[in-house]
C-alpha cells in the first residue's frame, strides 16, 4: 500500500531544517544569581552567588557572611576575607542534584543548587548562515 501511496503522490513527506543548537556551558553561568544549599559537618549553609563576583552565605540561624567567588583553572572558589576555599568545579550544577566536592581545606561538602540559569543557545546558521 505505501508503494500505491508514493507512486499516486499522495503520500508528503517534508523535510524541514531546523537550526542546529548547541548548548555551551561558561563555568559560573548556570549559579550567577541563585543560591546553593552546601552542607559540611551536618550544617546546612546558603551560598548566594550574587552578580560582580560577590556572595553572601547564610547560616542556618540567619547570618551573614559577606564574601567574594570566582571560577578558576577548574575550581570554584569562595573568599570571606579569611582566605579562600576552592571545590573541583568540572560540570555545571544542576538544580536539586546533590554532589559531593572535596574542598582546597580537605573538607567534604554536599552541594545541591536550588536552582540554576538556562544555558545560553547559541544557534549554528549553518554554511550560508
Amino acid at each position: 500500500m505505501l508503494k500505491r501511496l508514493v507512486a499516486s503522490g499522495s503520500l508528503m513527506v517534508a523535510m524541514i531544517a531546523a537550526p542546529a543548537v548547541a548548548q555551551t556551558w561558561t563555568p559560573g553561568s548556570e549559579i550567577v544569581g541563585q543560591s546553593v544549599q552546601v552542607t559540611t559537618n551536618g550544617v546546612v549553609n546558603t551560598v548566594y552567588f550574587d552578580q560582580g563576583g560577590y556572595a553572601r552565605i547564610v547560616s542556618p540561624g540567619g547570618r551573614t557572611v559577606n564574601a567574594s567567588w570566582a571560577v578558576n583553572d577548574g575550581q570554584l572558589c569562595l573568599n570571606s576575607g579569611g582566605g579562600a576555599e576552592c571545590w573541583p568545579y568540572t560540570q555545571a550544577f544542576q538544580a536539586g542534584q546533590v554532589v559531593t566536592l572535596t574542598s582546597s581545606c580537605n573538607a567534604t561538602s554536599t552541594w545541591s543548587a536550588n536552582s540554576v540559569n538556562p544555558p545560553p543557545r547559541v544557534e549554528n546558521m549553518g554554511e550560508r548562515g
